[in-house]
């Protein structure tokens, strides 16, 4: 399950060392850590990552259709979680380390910035290959995240992008190698610390208003 610990004004999520699948509990644990870090004083900033194989490989397919009656509000739960992170009043940094796919890729847009490990994992949608379209919201956070053609390919074509293509294609901002990873991420967060506070959420709020709109609709249908 989520963890969080500190390194000085950098607190780090780390969210699992598994396949890291938003599972309802998931979900749940991964908010109750983000309200701690939304209620601690003074400069703050955020870097999220994870341990072994995976980031994350998204929604939990296994528990969605063995529960089809609840789809609806399950899609909506990882709606929320990605609009909640998209306007942390704090600078975010996400440190990808392993395999990151569909709306694991979506978390990692939904943070400021993205540091990936240069020679192993992928970042990838493969919507397209699952036959699973995204959502209005989905697409709405994705296209507000990321260049139109890189958006279009990597929505339509499901490519997978290494750490020095994506970095090419604007899908990260920095890569490293795994022993530095996370450390580098923390260090590109520090600096922003002490932006942490309402007028950066409300920034955040106005720049991707959009997005956050098609985000919060209910009734979400997947597929």
């Amino acid at each position: 399950m989520p963890t969080l610990t500190r390194d000085a004004e950098v607190f780090v999520l780390d969210i699992g060392d598994t396949e890291n699948r938003f599972h309802p509990d998931w979900l749940a644990a991964v908010n109750v850590l983000l309200d701690e870090v939304e209620a601690a004083e003074g400069p703050k900033a955020l870097v999220t990552a994870a341990t072994g194989k995976f980031f994350s490989n998204g929604l939990d397919l296994d528990w969605l259709f063995a529960h089809g009656d609840q789809a609806t509000a399950y899609v909506e739960s990882v709606q929320s979680l990605l609009a909640r992170v998209l306007t942390l009043p704090v600078v975010t940094v996400a440190a990808l380390q392993g395999h990151t796919f569909a709306a694991g890729a979506m978390l990692s847009l939904a943070h400021d910035f993205r540091v990936m490990r240069a020679d192993r994992g992928f970042w990838c949608l493969p919507e397209a290959e699952i036959n699973i379209p995204f959502t209005t919201g989905m697409s709405a956070l994705i296209q507000s995240r990321l260049a139109p053609q890189t958006a279009h390919a990597a929505m339509v074509t499901a490519r997978r992008y290494g750490g020095v293509d994506a970095l090419a294609a604007g899908v990260v901002d920095a890569t490293a190698d795994e022993a530095g990873l996370r450390q580098a991420a923390i260090e590109l967060a520090r600096p922003h610390a002490a932006k942490a506070g309402p007028t950066i959420g409300t920034i955040k709020e106005r720049m991707y208003a959009t997005a956050l709109e098609a985000l919060h609709e209910k009734d979400v249908p997947l597929g």
